[in-house]
């Protein structure tokens, strides 16, 4: 009997879910997430400061510092997260080109850290397909933790900062179509307000979907194919996005995050702020994981291993 459209598609999302399930048993998938969060304290702040300075290519720097400052409004002020977000956009604004070149070093250890982070879970020397048959992987996904590897990761990384200037200045573009439907802004009603998260969360959700693709095609490990890196990018940016719209809604409780630390307002800002990456890494780390396995599913329906350079 010949089994249904819908049963052969259960199977394989059952399938593809067993094997990202497998790869990620491997290793503790907490601790590696903690890693990519200590590289992410290096890199995260140079990459947003270089996507500031770069919206300042396109007009006036005093203007777009007013047009960013402006945006403060789309930030819940109840814990006192706007005077950073105004912090960075003065900084962002007024670096120069030396400034942002150094901030090319720093920025780099994110590609470093996504690399090595993604190893700690896939340190078998065999990739294992949805169907339980091992595949010959390449060089690529073997275990190692070489300063060579280390450094071709952080190159990797820096392509993307190619790409950020016309993502930033998109991203800062909705962002003021969306001050109107902010409290402050104009806006008001349950209606504003989930409009206002539903458009950030497509636009987030486009902007993370175009990097992931670079990200889990030549910076992390496994080096799937274009169209299962797209897939996978979509699906991780969709789950990133919606986590994302979630910590804006956090900062929205009124409650002092000073308080577990003796009134310290910034350790307790620090800390809050070290947690949520901790858990967005996890998810990273797990779509990530659900990418190789989808390209692990498609070896098997071809018969050949992924390498670089195919579609």
């Amino acid at each position: 009997m010949p089994t249904s459209p819908l049963r052969r598609v259960t199977d394989e999302v059952r399938a593809i879910a067993g094997d990202a399930r497998r790869r990620l048993s491997r290793g503790d998938i907490a601790g590696t997430a903690a890693t990519l969060t200590y590289f992410s304290a290096i890199a995260i702040v140079p990459w947003l400061l270089f996507a500031v300075w770069s919206i300042s290519w396109f007009d006036d720097t005093g203007e777009v510092r007013r047009r960013l400052l402006a945006l403060r409004v789309l930030i819940p002020p109840d814990m006192g997260a706007r005077p950073a977000y105004d912090a960075l956009i003065n900084a962002g604004v007024g670096a120069g080109l030396l400034s942002a070149v150094v901030l090319l070093f720093p920025a780099s250890f994110y590609g470093e850290g996504l690399r090595r982070s993604a190893r700690l879970v896939s340190a078998e020397s065999d990739r294992i397909a949805g169907d339980g048959a091992p595949h010959a992987r390449s060089d690529d996904t073997a275990p190692r933790s070489s300063l060579g590897d280390a450094w071709r990761a952080r190159g990797s990384i820096l392509a993307l900062f190619i790409v950020v200037p016309p993502l930033a200045w998109v991203y800062a573009r909705v962002g003021e179509r969306l001050v109107g439907l902010a409290p402050e802004g104009g806006g008001g009603g349950i209606g504003d307000l989930a409009l206002r998260y539903y458009l950030g969360f497509l636009t987030t959700w486009l902007v993370l979907s175009l990097l992931l693709i670079w990200v889990f095609r030549y910076v992390m490990p496994g080096s799937p194919r274009w169209r299962v890196a797209l897939v996978g990018a979509l699906t991780t940016a969709s789950m990133l996005a919606g986590f994302l719209q979630g910590f804006a809604l956090f900062l929205s409780i009124p409650m002092d995050v000073g308080l577990p630390f003796a009134g310290l307002t910034v350790v307790g800002g620090v800390v809050a702020v070290g947690l949520w990456l901790w858990i967005l890494h996890m998810v990273l780390i797990t779509g990530w994981s659900l990418t190789l396995s989808m390209d692990s599913r498609v070896d098997s329906w071809v018969g050949t291993p992924t390498t670089k350079g195919r579609s």
